[in-house]
């Protein structure tokens, strides 16, 4: 007997694949977002701004940091759905949509070997890679302005234009590859994305608040462990350029 699969509920082996690969390159690009090093530097250097002038409450510091993952979460997510966009306006108007999965790949490949070289021979605030140093002493004086949790929202949402200098090369590869999806069907994409780039400011938190770490500990890991984090991301990121050259995703 014919099996009958009503059009609603049936998947093709070339969409299971499509999104297959789709979901490939949205963890990969997310993982390295997510051992960024200057997204964890900001947290740290936030939670410590309100240990130090605020009311030293543990449940402080969660709902500081939780409502600072949420802003930036909120942000990325606003910032995410403009780029979509912004490939969708110009691929018609350009013959660039029949090469941009490949220069999508390039720009991975760049990517990767500028983490890579930070970690062979690192210097603070790399290209594409960290925060540039001229930004780093107005955003501390922006840190110690914040005593609350409340300060922490606002500040979430408005630290994200110090952020994307170090973070948006692999947001902009993420929403090259989603720009064949409507906005609406990019959206679980995107949540995804973002949910996995704020996982370690959650971590971090957490730790913090159950005391199972201390803030200064925090920046003392993360100082210690920075150029394998460069690693992490450049081996990921050049990885998945090469795979997606090459057609393998």
């Amino acid at each position: 007997m014919e099996n009958f699969c009503p059009s609603s509920s049936c998947v093709s082996p070339e969409t299971a694949i499509s999104q297959g690969s789709t979901l490939a390159k949205v963890l990969s690009l997310a993982a390295v977002d997510a051992v960024n090093p200057c997204s964890l530097a900001v947290l740290s250097l936030m939670l410590l701004a309100i240990w130090t002038l605020g009311s030293k409450k543990r449940v402080d510091l969660l709902l500081a940091g939780l409502a600072f993952a949420f802003s930036v979460f909120t942000m990325y997510l606003f910032y995410g759905l403009l780029i979509i966009k912004f490939f969708q306006i110009i691929g018609p108007l350009t013959n660039i949509r029949v090469f941009l999965h490949k220069i999508l790949g390039f720009l991975a490949i760049i990517l990767g070997v500028l983490n890579i070289k930070d970690f062979v021979c690192y210097k603070p605030g790399g290209l594409l890679t960290e925060m540039p140093m001229f930004l780093r002493p107005k955003l501390q004086n922006f840190f110690f302005k914040v005593t609350s949790p409340k300060g922490a929202l606002w500040l979430g949402a408005f630290v994200t234009l110090f952020l994307l200098p170090c973070t948006i090369g692999p947001y902009i590869i993420c929403g090259g590859i989603l720009c064949d999806f409507s906005l609406l069907k990019a959206l679980p994409w995107l949540l995804l994305y973002n949910l996995i780039f704020i996982l370690p400011m959650l971590l971090i938190t957490l730790f913090c608040y159950f005391g199972i770490t201390r803030l200064e500990n925090v920046s003392e890991w993360r100082e210690k462990n920075i150029k394998k984090f460069h690693l992490i991301a450049g081996l990921i990121i050049f990885g998945l350029g090469i795979a997606m050259i090459a057609g393998w995703v």
